[in-house]
């Protein structure tokens, strides 16, 4: 199994962040039909833990990340994250509080083919404009080396495994240093020995003191978070 680092040069980790969902409900519309994803969501995790989402296929797990993320809105209720209404932000204060606070991993990588491992690690930076182009590619090779990928900076996706590719998508979501990681099924594309592999990278994140929020069907991976908080039919079932 690879080591890997687990502190930025020079910089303190960030402190973690809390979330606070009460009473969420989120439903789609698409013409004349309505769909209920979320029922009345309660749900508190608190800074610094590793919490898992479980739940069958529909249940709403993703669109509580959805909320949490701000990449969706709820139809009812407050999402308060790292002390802050979400949920009452312009679409610009949201888009840049997303970009200093939440690192996001996806199922899929997400990756753009013709670029490098580091051109694809620095994009975050270089949308947020963050110092000099020559220490926006310091920070990404670094992010980079903390995911065990030092070695593999100039090689194109194409040129990666899906678990090299995943943890590329993780370096990308540390560009900012954020307080929260999230993510949504980060091991389903992965075989289950690159998985668990893959995963200790978020436990040495949380370690650190980064609240870190994930939702998974493979329940020997949500069996690692501090706790697990079960999605059924759009409500909480169980974990509060």
């Amino acid at each position: 199994m690879a080591t890997y680092m687990t502190q930025r040069p020079e910089t303190a980790a960030a402190p973690a962040t809390s979330i606070e969902l009460a009473e969420v409900e989120k439903v789609y519309r698409t013409g004349k039909l309505e769909y209920q994803a979320l029922r009345g969501v309660d749900l508190s995790i608190a800074a610094g833990e590793m919490v898992a989402i479980v739940g069958p296929s529909g249940s709403g797990k993703s669109t509580i990340i959805n909320m949490i993320t701000g990449i969706d809105r709820p139809t009812a209720g407050t999402v308060t994250v790292g002390g802050q209404r979400i949920d009452q932000m312009s679409e610009e204060d949201l888009a840049s509080w997303r970009g200093e606070n939440v690192g996001i991993v996806f199922q899929f990588f997400q990756l753009l083919p013709t670029l490098t491992a580091l051109e694809n690690a620095v994009l975050p930076l270089d949308f947020s404009h963050r110092g000099f182009k020559r220490e926006r590619f310091e920070q990404a090779a670094h992010d980079l080396e903390l995911v065990g990928l030092g070695d593999k900076l100039d090689h194109l996706p194409s040129e990666l495994s899906g678990g090299e590719q995943q943890r590329v998508a993780i370096a990308r979501s540390l560009a900012c240093d954020p307080k929260l990681i999230v993510g949504d099924e980060p091991t389903g594309n992965l075989d289950t020995h690159t998985a668990a592999d893959m995963f200790d990278v978020l436990v040495r994140l949380n370690d650190e003191g980064k609240t870190v929020l994930y939702v998974t069907h493979d329940l020997s991976l949500a069996e690692r978070a501090h706790r697990q908080v079960t999605i059924r039919d759009g409500l909480v079932e169980e974990g509060e």
